[in-house]
């Protein structure tokens, strides 16, 4: 007596069979494998803006690479009209990149992306020159990127970096590093097959930022000892 498939084990079989449909069978894996709220390929296909942006932009890319600019351009605005995310034809994109939610994205002409890389809300690939030349970001292979970051200019991310939400990039990133903070500043690098490393406040390492969170933290354990006439529990960062 055949027994029936549980709805998980059938939306694997799905995900299998996507390898044969090549780059679109592997944009369409990525999801899976990056959001744990995708349950089968048809939600994917039909309500993922993040992923409908990457196709049509494969296609817009396909057409500016055939110097047929202004339809490159329709298609992007199209694109950008149904997404609310805004890639210009002329990026160039690597395989399995994901975008998620998606909303406020934009990835500016020159900008280079590798394999693997995610893109949250909000992010942007901006450029601060007005010459005609590189002046977008190049982003490594597996970068992870968090909302509302800007990396702006000419600027390199290196292979498995991590920018924090609401980061400013202005200069390049080692690969590895976790960059945090409207300065961009780099607290630690990250390894193949550990987690990504998270920014503390118990040391300032003479950051003035830092510091001023040490402070404020003292002062609330000074008032609370006070209160509770010295004997009670106080506020550590760790």
């Amino acid at each position: 007596m055949s027994r029936e498939r549980s709805p998980e084990s059938a939306a694997a079989a799905q995900r299998r069979g996507l390898r044969r449909f090549g780059r679109l069978g592997q944009d369409i894996e990525a999801v899976f494998n990056r959001d744990p709220a995708a349950r089968s390929v048809p939600e994917v296909l039909f309500l993922y803006p993040g992923f409908h942006a990457v196709v049509l932009h494969h296609a817009a890319h396909w057409l500016w690479s055939k110097r047929r600019r202004f339809a490159a351009r329709f298609l992007s605005h199209i694109a950008r009209l149904g997404t609310g995310i805004e890639i210009h034809p002329g990026a160039t994109i690597g395989k399995r990149f994901v975008i998620d939610h998606g909303m406020g994205v934009v990835i500016g002409e020159t900008a280079e992306i590798g394999d693997d890389v995610m893109l949250y809300q909000g992010v942007t690939l901006g450029g601060v020159s007005l010459e005609r030349k590189k002046r977008h970001p190049t982003i490594g292979n597996g970068v992870v990127v968090g909302a509302g970051a800007a990396i702006l200019g000419a600027v390199t991310v290196g292979d498995g970096a991590r920018v924090g939400a609401g980061a400013v990039v202005v200069g390049d990133v080692p690969a590895g590093a976790t960059v945090v903070g409207l300065a961009g500043r780099v607290i630690g690098h990250h390894r193949e097959g550990h987690e990504p490393l998270e920014m503390g406040v118990a040391q300032s390492k003479d950051n003035q930022a830092v510091r001023v969170l040490e402070v404020l933290i003292e002062r609330v354990e000074q008032l609370e000892s006070s209160i509770n006439g010295g004997s009670g529990a106080t506020l550590r960062a760790e």
